[in-house]
């Protein structure tokens, strides 16, 4: 893969400086509105109000990059933050420790209900808040739109619809695990099962689901609610995150006791998956008869097919030679940069989709797992198996001409990129 970085590194472009967004003449409340609105607007994630010594900087986090979209002079500053905490329920008075708080905006104009989950910490200059915006709405949580290739899907669905087994959606925060999750068990979600979800928090309220939220305040995390859950007859359980020794044992309990559990792990392949599960004291026979398979997964940026640059590869015929069993006719022929324009943010990109690793327990699998094989060992033995590695499907999603080799470095640690 590094042979085509070059491509990319020479199409860069400095993109152009963004306009910042003007609220300087108007009310808190209205100014308020203006910035969530805009974030939504845009598929934000994140709203950030960082005080500064001269004013308060607002940033968002947009297709999991950062960008200012604003400078408020600091007394209007204080006064939107203020006004957040007001509508968040949060005290205006205590302001030396960190508080959380919640507010479901609902536009003036009767559309959309937004739930901002609030976040305060105090910092050099007076206080930063970070709103972690949850638009409700779920129409874009789809299994076939999330990334995987349809050898991938295939696999994953399979081991999504046994009837027990413990399967783990492994990466880092902000790589997509909750909206596999959810698409899962909408997909999932058909009547004929009990489903339940333990989560931190709730994002997204789906009906026919029984979700619950832990509440550390109250001493109940996801343990407590894990084994609260089990008494409660399910088909299937999801743990938003696999955190300690009891919730990892309990689930694989759970697991080869008949129930489906799905969780999420921070893990940076699927194969150390298996280490990260030990290392919370899980036996190596338990796991293997109860794990059905591991998925890990990083969010890439999507181009922009309006502004997109093609390269003509005529002279580097083999660049994508390792997966051109994989491409559809026509594709593989270029490699495209990006291109910053208005329309896109000034970013060249204006989505984002999944690459993923999807490892299904196999005999053999089960078998190594249960020995106490090595991660390594694993790792090979699901590839002579078939499975996509990271480096592969990264390199997949270039050679479509969804993605930039920049964006896949960016994101994807380089020893997930480098053939072995």
């Amino acid at each position: 893969m590094t042979a085509v970085v070059s491509h990319s590194e020479q199409t860069r472009e400095n993109p152009p400086a963004r306009p910042l967004l003007d609220v300087h003449r108007m009310q808190p409340e209205v100014a308020v509105a203006f910035l969530v609105e805009h974030a939504v607007g845009i598929s934000a994630s994140d709203l950030f109000f960082l005080s500064d010594e001269g004013h308060v900087t607002v940033k968002v986090r947009h297709l999991g990059m950062v960008h200012e979209i604003a400078h408020v002079p600091n007394e209007l500053g204080k006064r939107c933050l203020s006004y957040i905490r007001a509508n968040a329920s949060i005290d205006l008075t205590e302001k030396r420790r960190p508080l959380d708080g919640r507010w479901i905006y609902r536009k003036p104009d009767g559309g959309s209900v937004i739930d901002l989950r609030i976040s305060t910490i105090p910092s050099m200059y007076g206080e930063d808040m970070a709103l972690r915006i949850l638009v409700r709405s779920h129409a874009m949580l789809s299994l076939d739109k999330l990334g995987m290739t349809t050898a991938q899907l295939q696999t994953y669905q399979a081991m999504a619809t046994s009837p027990s087994g413990l399967i783990l959606i492994t990466g880092p925060t902000g790589s997509g695990k909750t909206a596999t999750l959810y698409s899962t068990l909408i997909r999932l979600n058909d009547g004929t099962k009990k489903i339940n979800t333990i989560e931190d928090p709730i994002e997204y309220a789906i009906e026919g689901l029984r979700q619950s939220q832990v509440h550390p305040q109250i001493e109940l995390g996801f343990a407590e609610l894990l084994r609260a859950v089990l008494r409660q007859s399910p088909d299937v359980i999801m743990i938003g995150e696999i955190r300690d020794q009891e919730t990892a044992r309990t689930a694989v309990h759970a697991a080869n006791s008949g129930v489906t559990v799905f969780a999420t792990l921070h893990a940076p392949s699927t194969a150390t998956a298996v280490q990260a599960m030990r290392a919370y004291g899980v036996h190596n026979h338990f796991l293997a008869s109860g794990l059905r398979g591991i998925v890990s997964q990083r969010l890439v940026r999507t181009l922009d097919p309006a502004t997109r640059v093609a390269y003509d590869l005529t002279e580097s015929p083999d660049t994508f030679a390792e997966v051109k069993h994989l491409l559809a006719p026509g594709e593989g022929a270029k490699l495209y940069a990006a291109r910053p324009a208005e329309s896109n943010q000034f970013t060249g990109y204006t989505g984002r989709t999944g690459v993923f690793e999807v490892l299904q327990v196999t005999p053999k699998i089960r078998n190594l797992i249960s020995e106490g094989a090595a991660a390594r060992e694993i790792r090979a033995r699901a590839i002579e198996e078939k499975m996509l590695e990271f480096r592969l499907s990264a390199l997949l999603k270039v050679a479509q001409g969804q993605t930039t080799m920049e964006e896949i470095f960016r994101v994807i640690p380089t020893e997930h990129l480098l053939e072995e």
